[in-house]
């Protein structure tokens, strides 16, 4: 997934290098499960590993000059696939992690039907991956860093429990490691600035 709404919202901010998350698998995250359909939450200690496991490829992502945002589908406790944000790379706009993840995960179980499987992404799916998470099916989808101006899973819109509602309806679960997933965007935003260096002055 590109940045979809993440360089407006994490340009201006600063953060760690990429050196900072490069070894985070100790990290533990404390996020929020929520029902919006009822407007309420409940306190959780999150599934961080595999999280970290989707924190791995958006690393991959960040060292390939990507955006990075990681994904990994599990099913009965197995990582089925992986995948992180390739838009540069394959020069395809659909490109997103989660679009290649599940792409791959059917390929793994044989079937476009992912019930009883979990995609954990690093950043909430935007309106695009949304929209083909509801027709692969998955049971719950896992995101870390919220999307307030492109988010489709309860940023910004929801269309994974949306009402009326669409044919195949997901359990959302936010904030799983969002300091890392967050700070990984924050940091590769920071970077790219630093990289392109102030303006040319005008002739």
């Amino acid at each position: 997934m590109s940045d979809c709404g993440a360089r407006d919202w994490l340009a201006s901010q600063g953060g760690p290098g990429l050196g900072a998350f490069l070894s985070g698998a100790d990290a533990v995250g404390i996020g929020m499960e929520f029902d919006f359909e009822n407007g309420e939450g409940l306190g959780f200690q999150t599934d961080q590993f595999f999280m970290e496991q989707a924190l791995r490829e958006a690393r991959r992502a960040y060292q390939a000059g990507e955006v990075p945002i990681g994904a990994v589908v599990v099913r009965r406790g197995e990582i089925i696939a992986r995948a992180w944000n390739q838009v540069e790379t394959l020069k395809d706009a659909t490109a997103h992690a989660e679009m290649l993840a599940l792409t791959s995960a059917q390929t793994a179980y044989g079937d476009w039907r992912l019930e009883g499987s979990t995609l954990y992404v690093t950043k909430e799916p935007c309106p695009m991956c949304a929209g083909a998470i509801v027709h692969c099916r998955p049971d719950r989808v896992v995101f870390g860093a919220l999307d307030p101006k492109g988010g489709a899973a309860g940023g910004w819109i929801n269309l994974l429990q949306s009402n009326p509602p669409l044919n195949h309806r997901c359990e959302i679960t936010m904030g799983v490691m969002e300091d890392e997933c967050v700070g990984i965007l924050k940091s590769f935003f920071r970077d790219a600035r630093e990289k392109k260096g102030p303006p040319k002055p005008s002739r």
